[in-house]
Parts: structure tokens; C-alpha cells; sequence
């Protein structure tokens, strides 16, 4: 099953290596990680997707916010949060399938934001499932390069990670 982790870490070197340190060291594969900035640009957010049992993501989590850097952590509820990728991906065009994939990434609710001759490029936002239904619709036409950002997600509504643990430590 996957795992969403949500970790506010001080901004600095080395806290990206320790927390990943974790993984390794339990032979675990973290299937995406995305580090970046918050409003706070002394702390990063850091969004781990990862397959295994809760109990091993129960210690991981614990673990984790042992670490000096760690300021929070929580794994996220996969019902009550939101999540997201970004995608680019350059496709193979000729003037025949220009139209289509025009079309399809307004289905898509993407954007082309590089036209040539010979290659258009898409930019294309929302869940792991969007992305992979765009993607098999794409292929046939000859999928040129591809980059993908990896998970973010945030929680719904106005609780925020700090808030949990605020609530937490007075329980």
C-alpha cells in the first residue's frame, strides 16, 4: 500500500540525506520525493511516497521526526488529502497528428508550452492516475522525452502538519 509522509525540515544541508538514510537503511524503495520551499524559506516541505506495511511506516515516521532538522511529520490520509504531479512530456508531431494532441491535452486539461516542426511539448497537472491516463493516450504518437516532479500533497480543509502535532503533543 502506499504511504504519503509529510515532513517540515529545516533548510539546510544534509537533511535530505539523513531522512533518506532512513529508508535505505530498512531496504525500503521510496517510489517519489519531493523536496521544496515553504513561505518559510529557513523550512522545506518534504512529500515521501513509498509502498509497505503500516507498521514499518509507523517506525519510519517516528524516526523521522527524531532527527535535529525535523520540525514535523506526519503520514498523510490519502482520503483527506490532496495530491499532485506535474508532467512534461515531449511528444513526436507531424502536421496529421498535430490536431489530435492538441486535442487531447484539452481533454486533458494540460497546456503545450513548446511547439516545433517536428515535437510538441505538454504540461500536464493533477493525481498519479491523470497523468498515467495521459500518458497511455500519448504513447502511441511517440513519446520523445518525459520529466516528472513526483508527489506534493497537502491536507484538505484548514488543518495544517504543525497544527496535528500542536494537538498531539497536548494529548
Amino acid at each position: 500500500m502506499e504511504h504519503i509522509i509529510s515532513a517540515l525540515v529545516e533548510n539546510r544541508a544534509g537533511t535530505l540525506s539523513r531522512i533518506a538514510g532512513l529508508f535505505s537503511r530498512r531496504a525500503f524503495n521510496i517510489d517519489s520525493l519531493t523536496v521544496g520551499e515553504t513561505a518559510d524559506p529557513t523550512i522545506s516541505r518534504m512529500t515521501i511516497a513509498v509502498t509497505g506495511d503500516d507498521d514499518t511506516i509507523e517506525q519510519i515516521v517516528k524516526q523521522i521526526a527524531k532527527l535535529v532538522d525535523v520540525r514535523a511529520v506526519r503520514e498523510l490520509e490519502a482520503a483527506h488529502c490532496m495530491r499532485r504531479e506535474i508532467l512534461l512530456v515531449k511528444i513526436a508531431v507531424d502536421e496529421q497528428s498535430r490536431p489530435a494532441i492538441i486535442a487531447l491535452a484539452g481533454v486533458f486539461r494540460s497546456r503545450i508550452i513548446d511547439v516545433s516542426l517536428s515535437a510538441m511539448t505538454i504540461e500536464a497537472t493533477g493525481n498519479r492516475e491523470k497523468l498515467e491516463g495521459l500518458l497511455l493516450i500519448l504513447k502511441p504518437y511517440g513519446i520523445m522525452e518525459l520529466a516528472r516532479t513526483g508527489l506534493i500533497a497537502l491536507e484538505r480543509g484548514e488543518q495544517t502538519l504543525e497544527s496535528h502535532l500542536h494537538h498531539e503533543d497536548q494529548t
